[in-house]
């Protein structure tokens, strides 16, 4: 059989390192004229046109995207699925935002139909985005996860998520038990755990809503079966961070209460992180853990300003996070928007080049995912967006004014929005077209 291959020429931008290790001209490949040819779903190769298109075989169908700019797909490393239906919810912070809001709308989750129907609009969203891997919670019902993956394979995209466990201090109606979460969790691994593009999240909501027997057998799947993320919220809100403490005052603060029960490790997932010590920054460098930096639900709840550099001192890895419904946009591009400004606040900045690292490559290296998207190397998916530098008409006013490369880039993700986004592509193929 010949290979399916296709070619598409536009300029081209991903990243190759972060600019906090290599420097911001060693972070990048661009190409003004480039050509990214793919083969089967996979990147076969990546660069100047007028080299490539004179090597190219007869017959290959070459796309062309004039005024456009080719990226890796956005790489969401925290958002709730469940949440789409009330975001822009007004006027609490987190914990009483949970219990008005969150949590009597994760109930309809025990309904398989309302599941099915909330996972295709929420993957519709993220495609429409231009986000092509998602770090995602469901709720505490098994069904809630049978949708999403059901409804993600349908599509053939990459997604990671999990059952929440949480068998204490919430609503009777929408709890578990050590035993159950336990149990449904086992049962939902080993029936999407690896199967097509899907990859399981063990997924504590966070420290004060699960039990230390709870905690313990999120530990014990961990070990039980190889290559399970886990996912959950750290040191969001300092309310928080004190009921924490209250709640496990055997254990050293926040982190440690994760780190006792061996929920540390090179795929877990730490949404928030604002409100972290040196020593926990140290622990989770040491364990290879990573922080999903939410600028935009961070502001929205009032939470804090997530201080990038210090992570980037200790060498933490970072990817970065939508978190709808507290976030209230499914736009990497208006996340970073927000990000640039929570730098600001802090006498901070925020390089465009670092921006995109953010949204592509970082947040892969944060899943451990980096051998397979976030970039445009050999042999990785082709998942890919088009980025359309006229989408609005004070876009194109401004980006006739733009002289370089990172000054277009900070447009894109200052004025950019979901009418950014010309299409978007998953395994090579289009699963989202804007006209």
């Amino acid at each position: 059989m010949t290979a399916a291959r296709k070619a598409y020429r536009a300029s081209i931008i991903h990243s190759i390192g972060d600019p906090a290790e290599v420097g911001l001209e060693a972070s990048y490949e661009y190409y003004e004229d480039g050509l990214l040819v793919v083969t089967d779903g996979q990147i076969e190769s990546l660069g100047d046109a007028a080299v490539l298109l004179a090597h190219l075989p007869e017959g290959t169908e070459v796309i062309e995207y004039p005024d456009a700019l080719l990226t890796p797909g956005f790489i969401d490393t925290h958002i709730h699925y469940p949440q789409t239906g009330m975001i822009a919810s007004y006027g609490e912070q987190l914990l009483d935002w949970l219990n008005n809001y969150t949590f009597p709308a994760e109930n309809a989750f025990r309904d398989p139909a309302h599941a099915a129907e909330v996972a295709g609009v929420f993957l519709d969203e993220l495609l429409r985005n231009g986000t092509t891997t998602a770090l995602v919670f469901g709720t505490v019902h098994k069904q809630s996860v049978d949708a999403f993956f059901g409804a993600a394979q349908q599509r053939n995209l990459r997604m990671i998520a999990g059952k929440v466990l949480m068998d204490r201090n919430a609503p009777d109606y929408l709890t578990d038990t050590a035993e159950s979460g336990y149990n449904d969790s086992r049962e939902l691994i080993e029936r999407w755990h690896g199967k097509g593009r899907l990859h399981y999240a063990v997924t504590p909501r966070f420290a004060p809503t699960s039990s230390n027997e709870q905690l313990a057998a999120a530990g014990q799947l961990l070990q039980e079966y190889e290559g399970l993320y886990m996912h959950t919220h750290l040191s969001e809100n300092r309310d928080e961070v004190e009921w924490v403490k209250s709640l496990f005052p055997q254990c050293d603060g926040y982190l440690d209460v994760y780190d006792h029960f061996n929920l540390l490790g090179e795929r877990s997932v730490f949404a928030h992180g604002i409100h972290l010590c040196d020593d926990e920054c140290k622990r989770l460098s040491e364990t290879g853990s990573a922080i999903a930096f939410c600028p935009t639900s961070n502001l929205f709840l009032g939470s804090g300003l997530f201080n990038l550099p210090k992570m980037e001192q200790h060498r933490v890895r970072v990817g970065l996070g939508t978190d709808v419904g507290a976030g209230t946009s499914f736009s990497i591009l208006q996340t970073l928007n927000e990000a640039y400004k929570v730098m600001q606040l802090q006498g901070a900045k925020l390089n465009p080049f670092k921006s995109l690292y953010l949204a592509t490559l970082g947040g892969a290296r944060a899943l451990r995912l980096d051998d397979r998207i976030g970039s445009f190397a050999n042999g990785n998916d082709a998942d890919f967006v088009v980025l359309d530098y006229n989408a609005t008409p004070l876009m194109r006013y401004r980006m006739a004014q733009a002289k370089t490369l990172d000054e277009k880039l900070f447009v894109l993700m200052m004025l950019g929005d979901d009418r950014t986004v010309r299409e978007t592509f998953a395994a090579g193929e289009s699963v989202h077209r804007r006209d």
